[in-house]
Parts: C-alpha cells; sequence; structure tokens
C-alpha cells in the first residue's frame, strides 16, 4: 500500500489524541451548558483562514437512558482544545470540576432545567429534551391531496435559516404518483417546506405542474453560500414554481408536460431562495439546457433529467453549489456562486467537451472531499472525480454504480479512498479507489451481475481501520480486500449511535451493532425510497459528536428524531464543523442518498484528530 507526503494534516493543529475520559455523573432534564477556557486568539488573517463554516450553538440535548438523563452538547470546532464545560440543573452546578472530556454528563439524581456554560460565554439552555423513548417529534403540515393521490414526507435537510445557531428542518413532499425516470405517468406536485424544531412550518416552496416528481428530479441545497451567517436554499424550478412568498417564477400558465407526464420542452430555471421567508432572491436559467434530448441517450427523457446536486468549498474557503445531468451517457457538471444577491457560474466540466471516456462514468449520487490534500474540495462523480477548478483529476473507467462512499477509510493508506460497486457487469464488482490518484488499491473481479449496494465504515473493532462489504460479494472485507468476518445483513446505511469509536448499521427502522445486534427500533415511523429503506435524515444535529436519525412518521404528520442513550468517553468537535461531513449532510438528500463520512478515520485504533480549521460569521 503506497503512501505519500501531503499537505493536509500539517495545515491544522492537533485536538485531540484518541479517546479521553469523561468526567463524573450528573442530573438530567431540561440541560444548559457552557464551556470553561479559552478560545484560540489570533490575527485576523487566521481567524478567518480555512472553511467558512456555520456559527453553531452548544445544541445542548436530554435524553433519558433508564438510569438518569444524559446531557450532552456540542464541542465546537473554533473551540480551544481544553475548553471545560459546566452542567446545571435548575440553575445548581452538577460538576465539581469543569468537564473536560468528552461532551456529555450522565445525571443520575433528577429532573429539571438544564444549561450548560463554557468559560467565558453564555449558558445555554437544552434545545431538545427527549422523551423516555429517545424520540422528539417536529410537527408537519401534510399537503392536501390531489386528484387520485397522497403525500408522505421524503427527504429531510437543515441549515440555520435565521442565524440563531439553531437549525431548521426543509423537507420534501413526494406525491404517491411520483415517477422513475424511466416511468411514464403525470406525477402531482412536488413541495419543499421550512420547520423549526418545534415544528412551525415558516414557508412553503411549490415548485409546479412543470418540475416532474420522483427521487431524481429534485435535489435540494440548503448551505450558507455568500457567509452572512443565514442558509440558503438552492434547486432547479420552472415556470409556474411558487416560492415561500407566493411570487410566481415564469409563466405562471405554462404546462409543458406531454401525454407521458415527461416535461422535455419549456424553459428550465435555477433558483436560489432567500431561507428566512423562501422568497425567490435570483433565478437564472439551468446548464446546462436539455438541447436535443435523445443525444442524451434516449428520446423519451430517462437520460435526460438524470440531476445530482451537492455543495463544494472549490475554493478552500466559501462554498460553491453543485448541480449536474446526466450520468449514464454524457455528464454535465455545474459550479455556481451565490454573492447574497446574484447567481454566477464559476466553471462548468462537460464529457462532450473533456472526451468520451468522462461519459457513464457518474452514480446515483455524488460525493465532494478534498481528495488532493490541496484545502480544496473536489467532486467524486462516481467512478471519477473532477477537480476544484472543473478540470478532470482522474477516472477509472469503470462506469456507473448505485452507491458511493468517500473517507480516510484505511489510515495506512495517505489521504482518502473512494468505494464503489458497480453496475455493469463486465466491470470489478466492487472496489476501492486511491482518492488522489484515482489508481485502485484493490478490486474485485466482475461478477457477471449488477452490485446494487455496498457499504464502507469501520464496523469492528477486530480489525484496523474501515470495512467494506456489497450486495453481490461475499464476505466482510478489511482495507487490503482480504475478508475478515462475515458481513452484515445490513447494507443500506451507517450511523455512530452507541458510546465506542466503531459505527453503527442504520437500516430500514432500526440501528443495530455489528458484533452485538439491535440497539434502536424506531415506532411508528417509516423509510424512505423503497428498497433503499433510508431514513429522511442522519447527521450529528444536536448533542455531542453522535448522529441523530429523523424517520417520519407512518402517517408523516411528523419528523420522529431519535438520539442516542449511550454516553461516550471519546471528544470530537461536532462532525459539522468538519468540512466534508457538513457538505455530505447537504447532498445526503441526492439521488440515492449515502451517509455522510467524515475527512477523517474514527474508530477506537484512530489517531489524534486535527483541529478543523474553520472560521464562523
Amino acid at each position: 500500500m503506497r503512501t505519500r507526503n501531503r499537505t493536509r494534516n500539517t495545515k491544522r493543529a492537533a485536538l485531540v489524541a484518541g479517546l479521553t475520559a469523561s468526567a463524573g455523573l450528573a442530573t438530567a432534564t431540561a440541560f444548559a451548558v457552557s464551556p470553561l477556557g479559552n478560545a484560540a486568539e489570533g490575527d485576523a488573517d487566521v481567524a478567518q483562514a480555512g472553511y467558512q463554516m456555520e456559527a453553531l450553538g452548544r445544541g445542548v440535548t436530554v435524553v433519558p437512558t433508564g438510569e438518569g438523563n444524559l446531557v450532552s452538547w456540542r464541542l465546537l470546532g473554533t473551540d480551544a482544545a481544553d475548553t471545560g464545560f459546566n452542567v446545571y440543573r435548575d440553575g445548581e452546578l452538577l460538576n465539581e470540576a469543569p468537564l473536560t472530556g468528552a461532551t456529555n454528563y450522565l445525571d443520575a439524581g433528577g429532573d429539571g432545567a438544564y444549561t450548560v456554560e463554557a468559560a467565558g460565554g453564555e449558558p445555554e439552555a437544552a434545545e431538545a429534551v427527549f422523551n423516555d423513548a429517545g424520540a422528539l417529534d417536529i410537527p408537519l403540515d401534510v399537503p392536501a391531496d390531489g386528484d387520485g393521490y397522497t403525500y408522505s414526507a421524503n427527504d429531510v435537510s437543515v441549515g440555520d435559516l435565521d442565524g440563531d445557531g439553531r437549525y431548521e428542518y426543509l423537507v420534501k413532499w413526494d406525491p404517491s404518483n411520483s415517477k422513475d425516470n424511466s416511468q411514464s405517468g403525470v406525477t402531482g406536485n412536488v413541495y419543499v417546506d421550512a420547520y423549526t424544531l418545534e415544528g412551525e412550518r415558516l414557508w412553503r416552496i411549490d415548485l409546479g405542474r412543470n418540475i416532474r416528481a420522483g427521487q431524481h428530479y429534485t435535489q435540494f441545497q440548503v448551505y450558507d453560500y455568500d457567509g452572512d451567517g443565514k442558509a440558503e436554499i438552492a434547486m432547479k424550478t420552472a415556470d409556474a414554481t411558487v416560492d415561500g412568498t407566493g411570487a410566481v417564477i415564469g409563466d405562471a400558465n405554462a404546462d409543458h408536460r406531454n401525454s407521458g407526464g415527461y416535461v422535455l420542452e419549456g424553459p428550465e430555471f435555477f433558483t436560489v431562495f432567500e431561507g428566512a421567508t423562501g422568497a425567490a432572491v435570483d433565478t437564472i436559467d439551468y446548464q446546462p439546457g436539455r438541447g436535443n434530448v435523445a443525444d442524451w441517450g434516449d428520446d423519451y427523457g430517462n437520460r435526460v433529467d438524470r440531476f445530482l446536486a451537492g455543495t463544494a468549498y472549490l475554493d478552500g474557503e466559501s462554498p460553491s453549489m453543485i448541480f449536474s445531468r446526466g450520468y449514464y451517457t454524457r455528464s454535465v457538471i455545474w459550479a455556481v456562486d451565490f454573492d447574497g444577491q446574484n447567481l454566477a457560474e464559476r466553471w462548468t466540466f462537460d464529457s462532450d467537451e473533456a472526451g468520451s471516456e468522462y461519459e457513464g462514468q457518474g452514480a446515483h449520487s455524488l460525493s465532494i472531499a478534498d481528495l488532493d490534500g490541496d484545502g480544496r474540495q473536489e467532486v467524486v462523480f462516481g467512478a471519477m472525480a473532477v477537480d476544484d477548478d472543473g478540470s478532470p483529476l482522474w477516472n477509472t473507467r469503470m462506469y456507473h454504480g448505485d452507491a458511493l462512499h468517500v473517507s480516510d477509510f484505511v489510515p495506512d493508506n495517505e489521504g482518502l479512498e473512494v468505494f464503489m460497486p458497480a453496475e455493469h457487469s463486465d466491470q470489478p464488482s466492487m472496489r476501492l479507489i486511491d482518492g488522489e490518484s484515482g489508481e485502485a488499491i484493490w478490486s474485485e473481479p466482475a461478477s457477471g451481475t449488477d452490485n446494487g449496494r455496498a457499504l464502507a465504515a469501520n464496523v469492528s473493532a477486530e480489525n484496523p481501520g474501515a470495512e467494506f462489504w456489497s450486495a453481490a460479494e461475499d464476505g466482510l472485507r478489511n482495507g487490503s480486500g482480504d475478508t475478515v468476518g462475515d458481513k452484515p445483513g445490513s447494507i443500506n446505511f451507517a450511523s455512530w449511535w452507541d458510546g465506542d469509536a466503531e459505527r453503527e448499521l442504520l437500516d430500514g427502522t432500526a440501528i443495530s451493532d455489528y458484533a452485538d445486534g439491535g440497539l434502536l427500533s424506531g415506532e411508528g415511523v417509516a423509510s424512505n425510497n423503497g428498497t433503499k429503506s433510508v431514513p429522511a435524515l442522519s447527521a450529528d444535529l444536536f448533542g455531542d459528536w453522535r448522529e441523530e436519525v429523523v424517520w417520519r412518521t407512518s402517517d408523516s404528520s411528523a419528523l420522529r428524531v431519535y438520539a442516542t442513550p449511550h454516553e461516550t468517553e471519546l471528544r470530537l468537535p461536532t462532525l459539522m464543523h468538519d468540512a466534508q461531513y457538513r457538505v455530505a449532510v447537504a447532498w445526503q438528500n441526492t439521488g440515492y442518498n449515502q451517509p455522510p463520512h467524515p475527512s477523517f478515520y474514527i474508530g477506537s485504533d484512530m489517531a489524534a484528530v486535527a483541529a478543523p480549521e474553520i472560521h464562523t460569521p
């Protein structure tokens, strides 16, 4: 296995070395937490170095455990490494000394109102208090039934829409007559709502009759693109789209649907919306346009309307929007910037211009990561990668696949790795690729079948680094491709849930441990997207670094959020301040949803974690 000198880890100071012990017990119900210790100081240039990230609050949570209340809170990426915290219940200090270990505290002594405070900061009250089942409901307003169809909540994303350090929740509503691109039929309209954690609906965007409903049509990005501390929403729009204030984009009366329900003519727009109000701020033409539909590989609209979306720090500091069209044949990736008022193209990658070898390499999702260690992120577009300036970085020529995972899965191999299965039966069934060079670290020979699903995650402490498995191949593989155990029955998603540093399996409406079995079974909830069985969202939404899972209730009357009741001894900054993980949460709703992976390895055999080089508004 090759190693290389890299700049990535020398650009950031070490923050945490392995596991640190959690200090003491506490009591819980409504908590506020504050940190003790001084934030790092420096001149203005240093303060503004690195990625522009969200200015989050502590995200204090209270989860009943059966042995008391578990209070947890964020260690921010901007905190000093030795920041300590105090936990209070009803104004009474619970810890004897500042907590400098893991950012959670078990209060075995009672219930009350909890706050957490760091030195030099204001105490923050609990943002989320969970019920005895470890769940919290966000009420939703289900859209009215259409003519022969109903609505269910589908993909969810988050962003701080008003700049208060708390996330709001963006929900895409899909009609029951949604279609895959290969299926004909008229669909109902797609809606996108914004809600507070308490369930107040802030606005609703109606994408209108000229945006077809289905998993591959609407990919929406929620992110603070202009650096004002408030997130925007960006997505493809069309004639008769209605923004969150009731204003219509384009021609309100236009109907471009054909007899098969496809929209293959008429203008295509790209709009950025204000997060707080849902108002359209700027609208431009979507690029590229359809042109001749048949040039994309068929004449009825299956391939021309395959869209992906993401967010990337292409310049190493400010986020750009990444939207694309096509991945079975021609593939076009479009990078767009937003300055608070206007959208502007940064660059376009087009396989028609780059060369025919770049056709057909896309997946049903994408990933964003700094593959070459220069601080600027690249677009991992399935079997190929596009550099931060829009030029080709590498191309494996292994073609399309249904799953895609990018992280530091093999710590002994410098940098990041890319894991992907193959849909083409004559291609390597699954392969692990070096992120910088595009060379195969290992690959499994062609299986003669479509290897439809695959997952990469560190699920076993018995093996160094992460493990890899797929639907069509037997065994759990290590970083060299060797079999190190039986593969799990679960293959769709992953989540950091219990107290150790290995990742758990998330499938359908349950979370389980590879070695120890079931940990959580969601009640009264449903997963999304058929056999993919994915949650509405899974991410480090609040509390410490572990991930919450969000499912829709069975009747879509609410989002049901579950948080871990397990203590941990691992002290890590919130994963939402790792740029790769944060943009992965933004693109999680794209195509076939994939779990978010950070830029660094997490495991019981992990080395020191580097402090993220970030700044906040």
